[in-house]
């Protein structure tokens, strides 16, 4: 157990190490946050910052020496590197990291736990790319196999003559099939290293231009009735990995049941509803896991809720938001409100069932 007051390291700089930076101070830790970009958010709200690269283990090894445990708020850190952390405990374990990193791995891993995902091949150039659009059919979605987010990395590919002298780059590929789904959602646990796990209220996820829009709690009665298959894929997924933090799968809900779709070792977007509308939130139950603390409950605080990203310029309606009592706004203090990029987020909460 490490006790309030110690230094917890955060590898990424963004939003998700803000708020649980946010989450850490409250239960009276430091954090000391990782990041190679000198600008960043989470920084600026704790205690230490070390910018390099995440391929600096002289500066992994300074960090670590820093730090009681060292967690991660984004899943593309290096793993190599990882091992300049020496006897610092690493949290979740990196091969946490190296599962969800490789899209072809992750599913195939999640596929030997009995986990459906939508139908999947590696495409490592023109000729597998074509014998992949022939097999699994038209329309699918070629993504890079590493990196890529928020609809980042993928291309659509509706008819066959669409793949036909596509300029491919030069990494990896996975192609995957369209899945005929009403809805989407997400599994989002805590999981301590006693092996004790809890889960919150799958949310049901609206995704626009490949970026989630809202998340809202509870679901409706249909995706509600796929959660518990999801769950139980979610915690066989959790206890192979020996997994200790929080932990996020997401799905789409179909007409033959929930169909895997990726996952995420970290807090995660669709979880930012629980600040305000659980009664232990994401943040809070990862920081308590990592720390081997017990876990807070993570039962709904109130009858629902509904979360928005306020993307780009979306971030410019702080006083109208505000101007509504209800609302809880989230501005993450990034400089610039670009296209495409989270600015923050709001939550309405329902007060009455």
């Amino acid at each position: 157990m490490i006790a309030p007051g110690e230094t917890i390291g955060i590898l990424g700089g963004g939003q998700l190490g803000r708020m649980m930076a946010f989450a850490a101070a409250r239960l009276g830790y430091r954090v000391h946050i990782f990041a190679p970009e000198a600008d960043s958010i989470a920084a600026e709200v704790c205690s230490r910052f070390t910018c390099a690269d995440y391929t600096d283990e002289a500066a992994l090894a300074r960090f670590a020496a820093d730090c009681a445990v060292i967690t991660y708020e984004f899943e593309n850190v290096p793993v190599a590197p990882l091992a300049a952390v020496g006897a610092t405990p690493l949290l979740p374990h990196p091969r946490a990291l190296e599962t969800a990193q490789d899209r072809l791995n992750e599913k195939r891993f999640v596929t030997a736990l009995g986990g459906r995902p939508a139908p999947f091949m590696a495409v490592d150039g023109a000729q597998d790319l074509a014998r992949a659009v022939a097999e699994i059919g038209a329309p699918g979605i070629l993504k890079t196999r590493r990196d890529g987010y928020d609809g980042k990395g993928q291309w659509r590919i509706m008819t066959p003559a669409d793949a036909e002298g596509l300029d491919l780059p030069p990494q990896a590929l996975i192609y995957e099939g369209f899945v005929t789904f009403f809805g989407e959602f997400s599994v989002i646990l805590a999981r301590a290293a006693d092996g004790s796990v809890q889960f919150w209220d799958s949310a049901e996820n609206v995704h626009v231009n490949g970026i989630l829009d809202t998340s809202t709690v509870p679901a409706g009665a249909a995706i509600a009735a796929q959660v518990p298959e999801a769950r139980a894929l979610a915690q066989k997924v959790a206890e192979a990995l020996d997994y200790v933090g929080v932990l996020t799968l997401e799905f789409f809900a179909t007409e033959d049941g929930p169909v895997f779709n990726e996952m995420a070792p970290r807090v995660h977007n669709s979880g930012h509803w629980t600040i305000e509308g659980a009664i232990t939130s994401q943040f809070e139950n990862h920081i308590r896991a990592v720390c081997g603390l017990p876990l807070g409950l993570t039962t709904l605080a109130v009858p629902g809720a509904r979360m928005l990203n306020l993307i780009g310029d979306d971030a410019h309606d702080w006083a109208e938001i505000l101007a509504d009592p209800a609302n809880h706004l989230h501005l993450y203090g990034k400089a610039a409100a670009r296209p495409g990029r989270k600015m923050g987020h709001v939550t309405r909460l329902k007060l009455e069932a």
